[in-house]
């Protein structure tokens, strides 16, 4: 939690230092409006009156910024407000870290080094009349600034792709800096000092630590902090969240890719990489110094497959694992081991307090009633924490009344002090925490906002009050809650609620996580619902979802099945499975261990329900959809590595469906028209290699930003002569029957052509 006071604090992005008559009205207004697009925030000057000497007002706002950008230009030095700037912007690189990026505008940087050509003239006339200890502070700040390397305009042709990669860098920046969230947590600081003592930054050898301490200690958030204090000194960095169970998915070759290309994938920012042999990250990384921080680890062989030996890595890296298991990491070698102990009895008040309070003390007239729920909390944070926000506001009354239920619990395990917080949500937002616990943890969420854009969920407001509260960090990525968009949920307000009693936050990375401890919660109560699996509103059970789907015993009350078939065995579904769940919409089937087999048999008449939102089917084994399926409320259709050769005929009015995904479908032959999928982003068809055109209707298709049809080998034809104005990444690596570059967007930013046989890409692609 945030205590009330912070050592520093930063109010905006970024402090421009710049000479006005030079830039201000042609580069750097182009620029400041590019950074207000991605949401960069930038210190406003032109309000200060200027004078000699820079005033208290401008060194604040220098030191508030966590990027200061230079802008050295024909004119900087004929300003003592400019050099005095540098000076106090270079200090603040030296005691906080700040970071200063240079742009050379029209200048050689040899001249600002030196104080040569006519940049050093104008320099010199500055200099007339000051006394030497000022000359030479300026001197020094303008050699030094001069070594930061930085872009320089004279190499660019095009101003405005100078300015997008400015703002570019910066956003890069940005990301790496620590965001202080952190800053104020209780005890934070003092497990970070311990923690810095093991990893020993001096050192250039490769060191593995561990963070070890029982489910809800806070093992995750000090690793969070840990990652956010030293990502800026690291060139390449990865957080592993997530991994508690993923052992499912390393039992087989395939899968052991999959784990170590989604670490790859997220050092080098490539969310299309392709790794063919399990020493792929040893090859990558081992000159690399590297930060990776393997979270939530609950099997020896999950290090196996991502951090085998310390020769994977380069000089100076560290990996860092958190894990429950002690045993784990003795197994593994690690003996560097953080452990997380419970907080004292001091801390415990305070994080209860803040919590509760939203002050670090206890109000007068509390303090025997707080000692008592931290007691019975046992001091374990997460408990603390949600239980602090269920009592927000309450009196007296209501907190005695909370602890005589505390009390009545024989053995006051977790569970019961987090129902807690669950018990005291309002209907709908105990349905969504259910969701969520059932069917959406660790689901995207840039989507969730587009997709409701147009709806009467406040998401928006509700994402800003997250944050405001720092229990949230919001990006730009994709969203699986999207589907709830048609429901009677208030997913908005909801999500508020949710974060606001603790039971989920949101990740910096875009993702909805609900602690893992809660997750059981919610699967409990779930479970709780009734005894036979077809009268709850979640199956995922795999056993379960077995029996239903074949002995027809699913009703109404059925909104989600997610169904694992890695080790069911093979399943015949019924031909009326569907039929008694007419409300069901989220049905996820899946193969966690990617093993390929298809052990799930559906009759040809089978029906699906028209409810549904989300189809994801991985190794769907028929040529098509049934004829009956109705799909206009689609949000999501998933269907990889399936036996389809054709969805369905005809043209389906699909208003709401936003991603389709068929990759390596090997049996596709056809898209089906897709002239009503006016809201389609995204269309996955890699590794289709019996498909061999795309229909015309893909022109109807505005808003689609990804097309990715790489390795389609058969693939002749793609419509010409259109315009999808939104698209912005297109990927046909592979298809090597492709003669000519399809003329379908000018705003093209990552086009992927290896083996294909075009030569010629036309002038209006900008990538």
């Amino acid at each position: 939690m945030a205590s009330s006071s912070l050592s520093h604090i930063r109010r905006h992005h970024v402090f421009s230092s710049f000479h006005g008559p030079d830039v201000r009205k042609g580069f750097l207004s182009h620029l400041h409006s590019v950074f207000a697009s991605k949401g960069i925030t930038t210190f406003n000057d032109q309000k200060i009156e200027r004078g000699q000497t820079i005033g208290p007002e401008l060194i604040q706002g220098i030191r508030e910024a966590r990027v200061s950008i230079v802008v050295l230009s024909k004119k900087y030095a004929s300003s003592s407000w400019c050099l005095d700037e540098l000076v106090e912007i270079l200090k603040c690189k030296e005691a906080l870290g700040q970071i200063v990026m240079t742009v050379f505008y029209e200048v050689d940087p040899s001249d600002v080094k030196k104080q040569s050509g006519e940049f050093g003239k104008v320099f010199e006339k500055t200099c007339q009349g000051k006394n030497e200890e000022v000359e030479q502070r300026w001197r020094n700040a303008l050699a030094h600034v001069a070594t930061i390397a930085g872009e320089h305009s004279l190499n660019w042709n095009n101003e405005a792709e100078l300015i997008q990669k400015i703002a570019k860098d910066v956003s890069a920046k940005l990301n790496l800096t620590p965001s202080r969230d952190f800053e104020g947590m209780v005890g934070m600081e003092a497990h970070l000092t311990e923690l810095k003592s093991l990893l020993s930054l001096e050192s250039d050898e490769v060191k593995m630590i561990g963070i070890w301490g029982p489910a809800g200690i806070g093992k995750t958030t000090i690793a969070r902090a840990l990652f956010d204090r030293l990502s800026s000194i690291f060139p390449l960095i990865c957080f592993m969240e997530n991994l508690k169970g993923s052992i499912k998915g390393v039992a087989d070759h395939d899968s052991k890719l999959r784990l170590q290309k989604q670490l790859l994938s997220k050092i080098f920012k490539e969310e299309n990489m392709k790794i063919h042999h399990l020493g792929a990250i040893r090859e990558r990384l081992h000159d690399q110094r590297v930060l990776i921080i393997l979270d939530d680890v609950d099997d020896l062989k999950q290090l196996e497959v991502l951090a085998k030996e310390i020769s994977w890595f380069g000089s100076g890296s560290r990996i860092i694992v958190t894990t429950e298991d002690k045993k784990i990491l003795k197994a593994h070698g690690i003996h560097n081991i953080y452990r997380v102990d419970f907080p004292s009895k001091k801390d415990a008040l305070e994080i209860l307090c803040l919590s509760a309070f939203k002050q670090s003390s206890i109000p007068d007239g509390f303090e025997e009633l707080a000692n008592k729920v931290a007691e019975l909390c046992s001091n374990l944070p997460l408990g603390l924490c949600v239980v602090g926000a269920s009592l927000r506001g309450e009196g007296k009354q209501e907190w005695e009344r909370l602890l005589s239920r505390i009390k009545s619990s024989l053995d006051r395990d977790i569970d019961d002090i987090l129902r807690i917080g669950y018990d005291r949500l309002l209907t709908n937002d105990k349905s969504l925490f259910l969701h969520i616990a059932c069917f959406f943890n660790y689901a995207k969420v840039d989507n969730v906002t587009a997709l409701l854009a147009d709806s009467k969920l406040d998401v928006g407001n509700g994402f800003n009050i997250l944050a405001d509260r720092s229990l949230v960090r919001i990006s730009t990525y994709d969203d699986g809650i999207s589907v709830l968009s048609d429901s009677n949920l208030d997913v908005g307000n909801s999500f508020k609620t949710l974060a606001d009693n603790f039971l989920m936050h949101i990740l910096t990375y875009g993702r909805i996580e609900m602690h893992h401890l809660l997750q059981q919660l919610g699967r409990q109560i779930v479970l709780e619902q009734s005894k036979e699996p077809g009268k709850r509103e979640f199956i995922i059970e795999p056993e379960e979802i077995r029996d239903v789907l074949t002995n027809e015993t699913g009703t109404g009350s059925v909104i989600g099945i997610s169904f694992d078939t890695s080790n069911i065995g093979e399943v015949s579904v019924s031909k009326g499975a569907f039929e008694g769940m007419r409300n069901l919409r989220f049905l996820r089937i899946f193969n966690y261990l990617f093993s390929g087999k298809c052990t799930l048999q559906i009759p040809e008449d089978m029906d699906y329900i028209p409810r549904l939102r989300l189809l994801h089917w991985e190794h769907y084994p028929r040529k098509s959809l049934p004829l009956r399926f109705k799909p206009e409320r689609l949000v999501e259709l998933h269907m990889p590595r399936s036996n389809l050769e054709l969805l369905w005929g005809g043209i389906e009015p699909l208003p709401n469906l936003k991603s389709i995904n068929l990759s390596f479908s090997s049996r596709l032959k056809e898209i089906p028209n897709l002239l009503k999928a006016t809201n389609l982003e995204k269309l996955k068809l890699q590794g289709c290699s019996s498909l061999v055109e795309l229909p015309f209707s893909i022109s109807n298709l505005h808003k689609l930003e990804i097309l990715d049809v790489d390795y389609c080998s058969k693939l002749k034809v793609i419509p010409t002569n259109i315009n999808l104005a939104s698209l912005e990444r297109l990927e046909m690596s592979g298809c090597s029957r492709l003669r000519t570059f399809p003329d379908i967007s000018s705003n093209i930013k990552e086009l992927n052509l290896g083996d294909t046989l075009i030569k010629d890409v036309p002038p209006s692609v900008g990538c």
